[in-house]
């Protein structure tokens, strides 16, 4: 079956006789359905979100799975979520077809080994309560495919993220997540309009996951790790524009905090030391939303 991930897009005929500037429009042009692309599978993005949250909340990992350029979209968003959240690293994980030294030196035909995605999934301890994130382009990796499929009879939850209709990874996961950008200006280079689809995918995903997780206080990182300059300043922003407070008020309670943005936050808020607000937080196993309701009602953990 010819994927339209496969096929020939009429935008970019002749594309090496148009100037650079018309390379660039056609590149560009095409780029605007992808946003389109993935609103269209926000229904299923949405489940994905709430059932993982709920399994994360029990205990439960992420496990990225996937070969070539999907799988090293898994790895970029993995790698991001435990130093943006102040989550254990191991709650996202990535498994790339042929190791991580397949990030920077190409190992695609990794991706054929159907066996090589179980072994590499029981390697990282993936049980029952679990959630893998199959991702492929054209829906139809062996690697990828094999993987959630051992991985649904594990007993995890399994969800696909591919850019083709009525694909085999889609009918193997539990929930397909399925953006159809069209065909890629380079002819099958799904790096391209695919893997942008993917990336803003999976962006959504672990974002909202994080919200629902309660990693997100309104709109602000509120456990991002202060472990640098920029960091430590961002840090100090955020505590000033959520609490209202000076700049010296709020750079004393990052700094008797630790570090960690909620326990400096309610330490402004109510006006208590760093393990009266730390007691206070896990009363409310952590979720500052909840805690700053309490206080607000007048009541004690």
């Amino acid at each position: 079956m010819t994927r339209i991930t496969e096929e020939n897009n009429p935008a970019a005929r002749d594309l090496d006789l148009r100037s650079t500037e018309e390379v660039l429009e056609i590149v560009n042009a095409e780029d605007q359905g992808v946003a389109a692309a993935v609103r269209d599978t926000i229904p299923q993005i949405a489940r994905a979100v709430n059932e993982t949250a709920k399994l994360l909340q029990g205990g439960g990992r992420v496990f990225y799975i996937g070969a070539g350029t999907s799988g090293r979209l898994g790895v970029l968003d993995a790698a991001e979520i435990a130093p943006t959240f102040g989550t254990d690293p191991t709650l996202f994980q990535a498994v790339l077809a042929g190791g991580y030294d397949a990030c920077y030196s190409a190992a695609e035909v990794s991706e054929d080994d159907s066996g090589q995605g179980e072994r590499d999934l029981r390697a990282r301890g993936c049980r029952a309560g679990d959630v893998v994130v199959g991702i492929t382009a054209s829906g139809d990796t062996p690697y990828t495919v094999a993987a959630l499929r051992w991985a649904r009879s594990a007993g995890a939850l399994t969800i696909a993220v591919c850019c083709n209709r009525d694909t085999e990874a889609s009918g193997t996961a539990d929930i397909a997540i399925a953006p159809v950008a069209g065909p890629e200006v380079i002819a099958g280079s799904t790096r391209m309009k695919a893997g942008t689809a993917q990336k803003l995918v999976l962006n959504m995903f672990s974002t909202a996951v994080m919200v629902r997780l309660g990693n997100v206080f309104g709109h602000w990182m509120v456990n991002v790790q202060m472990t640098n300059a920029k960091l430590k300043s961002r840090g100090v922003r955020i505590l000033m524009e959520a609490t209202g407070r000076g700049e010296d008020e709020c750079r004393a309670a990052a700094s008797e905090s630790g570090g960690d943005l909620r326990i400096a936050m309610v330490m402004v808020l109510a006006g208590v030391g760093a393990e009266s607000a730390r007691s206070r937080l896990l009363a409310h196993s952590w979720n500052l939303r909840q805690t700053l309701q309490q206080l607000c009602a007048g009541g004690s953990p």
